[in-house]
């Protein structure tokens, strides 16, 4: 069997931001039930520490799907004519274990980590909810506002970021290809100020959104911080959310906005209520009241990666999309 080799905008085409989305809360349920094989991701640093190759390798049961992602994360990249996150998911048939299929990973990774957030506002955020704040202004920034865009009708959308000309930029731009109007903001304040949605998206180390700004009853998803050295979120921020993630055991070795408030003696272990996959499948609560802070950590998680791929492969081979390649070699005779 030949390989199929599936390019960026290709990747874009064949997975739409609303289908992602229910692909992504079929993942997380299937996380949940135990159908899915996931170790914690590896990391090789560069000596410099300025980037990292990451290796998420995982099985998925339903749909049934065996592969890994094996990325490049440059935070130096933010801003730049490079991604920050760039590599191949690599999809292997699971019962012979052919390679499958080659897609680009930075489109995947960008489409599918909204369109989880997507699912956690769904679950989570209040019924009425729509004034979006993002913190951010690069491609997660802008997969975010799609995705929140799926999952809710939005009636007031602010940005920032760090250099205020990428907010203009951002708003201009979004704003346009939309026909929606997005105010750039001068802070993170200004930009969450009675904001019922927020999305972190930033590559900060060091805190840009503080409890005390959150207003009563929003519903955060925060996903820039993927190391345990890094946060978005200051501690107020944490204890006062009730917390959930995409995979328990990641968040307690990774998570950065929750270790170093757990570091600092403001919570513990149990201040992460559960899953993402455990309220999907009515295990543990999600929202109790409409005053509550929500918070939805996201790390990503090889999962996400397999169930968009096997559907991005799906759809390639339906509409003879990508180049095949003889990249495995046949056995003799």
């Amino acid at each position: 069997m030949d390989t199929l080799i599936i390019t960026h905008d290709e990747v874009y085409r064949l997975l739409p931001m609303g289908d992602c989305v229910d692909l992504m809360e079929q993942a997380m349920k299937a996380l949940a039930r135990g159908d899915a094989v996931l170790p914690l991701r590896s990391m090789v640093w560069l000596p410099d520490r300025s980037g990292l190759l990451g290796l998420m390798p995982g099985y998925l049961g339903e749909p049934r799907s065996f592969g890994l992602k094996v990325v490049s994360i440059m935070p130096g990249n933010h801003g730049g004519e490079y991604d920050s996150h760039q590599g191949v998911v690599m999809l292997f048939g699971v019962e012979h274990g052919e390679p499958l299929a080659v897609i680009d990973a930075s489109s995947i990774t960008a489409i599918r980590t909204a369109a989880t957030s997507g699912v956690a506002t769904r679950a989570l955020a209040g019924a009425g909810a729509g004034d979006l704040a993002i913190l951010g202004s690069g491609v997660q920034a802008v997969s975010h506002l799609d995705a929140m865009r799926t999952v809710r009708r939005l009636r007031r959308v602010r940005v920032w970021s760090r250099t205020e000309a990428n907010a203009r930029r951002f708003a201009d731009r979004e704003s346009k290809r939309l026909g929606l109007r997005i105010e750039a903001m001068d802070s993170p304040r200004a930009a969450i100020e009675g904001a019922d949605l927020i999305c972190t998206t930033t590559a900060a180390k060091s805190p840009v959104l503080e409890g005390g700004w959150i207003a009563p009853g929003a519903h955060v998803n925060a996903v820039g911080a993927c190391f345990r050295s890094n946060r978005e979120l200051d501690t107020a921020a944490v204890v006062r959310a009730r917390l959930y993630v995409d995979r328990r055991e990641s968040a307690l070795n990774e998570a950065g906005d929750f270790l170093i408030a757990k570091e600092e003696g403001a919570c513990t272990d149990s201040h992460i209520l559960g899953e993402l996959g455990e309220v999907l499948l009515g295990r543990v609560a999600g929202r109790t009241s409409p005053e509550e802070v929500t918070l939805f950590e996201s790390l990503g998680v090889a999962i996400e990666d397999l169930a968009a791929a096997h559907r991005i492969h799906q759809r390639a081979i339906e509409t003879g999309t990508g180049v095949s390649v003889a990249l495995a070699g046949r056995k003799p005779g």
